[in-house]
């Protein structure tokens, strides 16, 4: 699939999911999904207009976020996980989103304004050229994103660059454990299916450590019953679906990562 279709296909599912015509990844509804993946009840009453249900994972469940720290959110959507880092980093901190979509970013700032987050910014960008400065951020956070980019390598690199030495990133995203199905990998609609984006977990791994990322480590794999609930959908085969798209979602797993820069 070429790099600029994965991109358009992806700009226009997630444009959708922002103005309500269509549903995130997973099955039932965002609060089940969200809860599934590890978000509290209190998450959920704070920032649940942000709350699309299209995580994989919850990011900061395994980030120590403290006051004033300046976090950067990659594929910020409405900004659930923005808003619940800014609850943390309170007003001396600062959190940045940067999502691509144009609808996701109205939604964002419609949100922003509804809580009051002075601090909170959404900047339109692509996450493999952030518009972010240089050894300026304290922890970078994503929750199943990296996943839909062609060019996961370029993601790494960024996150690396944008990070102050000794920053840390916490990312929650899709990887495979087993080959899929053909057919699932030629079809770029699988990308926005939350699933045939995803690489082998070693080589997800191999190119966070290329990248000059250190000290990572797997706090959590998420799969079986649990995973089902959360791709779900037409093209993984989880709420129900044909046997080549339910063998695709047996072959994946969901990973937390978390790590440093060196």
């Amino acid at each position: 699939m070429e790099k600029v279709q994965v991109l358009e296909v992806v700009q226009q599912k997630y444009a959708e999911v922002a103005r309500g015509e269509r549903s995130g990844c997973g099955c039932g509804s965002k609060e089940s999904v969200a809860a599934a993946i590890g978000y509290s009840e209190e998450d959920l009453q704070f920032a649940n207009d942000a709350n699309l249900g299209l995580g994989c994972g919850n990011p900061l469940a395994m980030a120590a976020i403290e006051p004033g720290m300046k976090v950067l959110d990659l594929g910020s959507g409405a900004g659930f996980d923005a808003f619940l880092a800014w609850r943390k980093v309170g007003p001396s901190g600062k959190v940045i989103g940067v999502d691509m979509t144009d609808d996701m970013l109205a939604r964002a700032r419609e949100n922003t304004e509804k809580l009051g987050a002075t601090n909170v910014e959404f900047r339109k960008g692509q996450i493999e050229a952030l518009p972010v400065e240089s050894n300026s951020v304290d922890l970078v956070i994503s929750n199943c994103v990296i996943n839909l980019s062609p060019d996961k390598p370029a993601v790494f690199r960024e996150i690396a660059r944008v990070l102050k030495p000794g920053g840390h990133f916490a990312v929650s995203d899709i990887v495979l454990l087993a080959e899929l199905p053909e057919q699932v990998k030629n079809d770029v609609s699988a990308y926005v299916g939350c699933i045939s984006g995803a690489l082998f977990m070693g080589d997800y791994i191999r190119i966070a450590l290329e990248a000059g990322l250190a000290g990572l480590t797997v706090p959590e794999i998420m799969y079986g019953a649990k995973l089902a609930g959360v791709l779900g959908g037409e093209t993984s085969g989880c709420c129900g679906g044909d046997p080549v798209a339910t063998a695709a979602a047996s072959a994946v797993v969901s990973i937390k990562l978390h790590g440093r820069k060196a």
